[in-house]
């Protein structure tokens, strides 16, 4: 009897152990791997980025993202650096000053997020038909030295005649998260901003989007994601999961019509109105900024350091192979 009571016992502990067992391994396999990602603005701009937080591509390929804001490229860099964030969203200069800054461990990108600039360029005065011209011998808060906005903003006037250094005057200390606040407050002719702060300002009746930069710079390889390359090197599979959701990000925006992306990422800007963010899309999507691949050529990273020499931040090319991680799916 105690015989038979014991092995009635047995089993019971035998069949928790399984089962305990089996609902550890199915919780361990729904875990999901934290990222903190650290991006360099908060825009429509970003569009992809945001639909695939809001739709839960991440979520769907087991990422579960803490987006935190770090304004400017150099404050991305440094969080990256720090291990204050995995991954960051920003300009691939940043990852040519960091190895060419002698970093051992130094970053490398692995998707591309937009293709052209995604500042707009607006006036204090209405233009009936603004020209380029119009910039000469005004003030211009332009964005960080040395950081995408401000060069790009430099390369195209260079591309069609006007010299940024003689002809223009383009303010580079001003902060980026006070670029639009300083305008308000009527210091420059003109500013660069993106959307939707752009629309806000025009909205509120203190200027005028008179241009794209996207438009006059044309295609550059504008934003995109990059880690350290010992944070790339142990988390393969996750690199290649994050950029299966960006793309996913990328599918959606190209594929659906304005209001359908505006109330997909509405949620992202609760201070502006869904007419707004629309607005913002429509504006970006005129200009193509959306690549319809997150994959970062060869050619756009030799024409970004064309536009770093031409502005004179860079005095040799760095190799593509060094600072590009090259997903297999690509």
């Amino acid at each position: 009897m105690k015989k038979r009571i014991f092995v009635y016992c047995l089993c019971i502990i035998t069949i928790f152990i399984i089962i305990s067992s089996v609902i550890f391994d199915f919780n361990k396999s729904d875990e999901k791997k934290k990222v903190v990602l650290a991006e360099v603005a908060h825009t429509v701009f970003y569009a992809p980025l945001y639909v695939a937080i809001e739709n839960n591509y991440f979520e769907e390929n087991g990422i579960d993202i803490d987006l935190i804001l770090t304004s400017g490229a150099d404050k991305v860099t440094a969080a990256l650096l720090s291990n204050d964030a995995d991954i960051g969203l920003c300009g691939a200069e940043a990852t040519i000053y960091v190895y060419n800054g002698g970093e051992k461990d130094y970053l490398q990108t692995f998707s591309q997020l937009t293709q052209k600039d995604g500042t707009f360029i607006v006036s204090r005065k209405k233009y009936k038909n603004f020209k380029l011209d119009d910039l000469k011998g005004k003030t211009i808060i332009g964005g960080r030295a040395a950081g995408m906005p401000e060069m790009t903003l430099e390369y195209a006037l260079l591309q069609n005649g006007i010299n940024p250094k003689n002809d223009v005057n383009i303010d580079t200390s001003i902060a980026f998260p006070a670029m639009g606040g300083t305008f308000i407050g009527g210091y420059g002719d003109f500013v660069t901003l993106f959307e939707p702060t752009a629309s806000s300002v025009e909205k509120e009746g203190h200027g005028y989007v008179v241009a794209s930069v996207g438009d006059l710079g044309g295609i550059v390889p504008y934003t995109s994601f990059s880690a350290k390359k010992s944070f790339i090197s142990s988390n393969k599979d996750l690199i290649k999961s994050f950029d299966k959701a960006i793309q996913k990000g990328l599918d959606y925006v190209l594929s659906h019509n304005d209001e359908e992306v505006a109330k997909a990422i509405i949620n992202q800007f609760p201070d502006s109105s869904l007419s707004e963010i629309k607005d913002a899309v429509k504006r970006y999507r005129k200009t193509e900024v959306w690549p319809k691949s997150t994959l970062f050529k060869k050619e756009s990273f030799n024409h970004l350091q064309d536009i770093m020499i031409s502005y004179g931040e860079l005095d040799k090319k760095v190799s593509y192979d060094k600072l590009m991680y090259k997903i297999e799916s690509h």
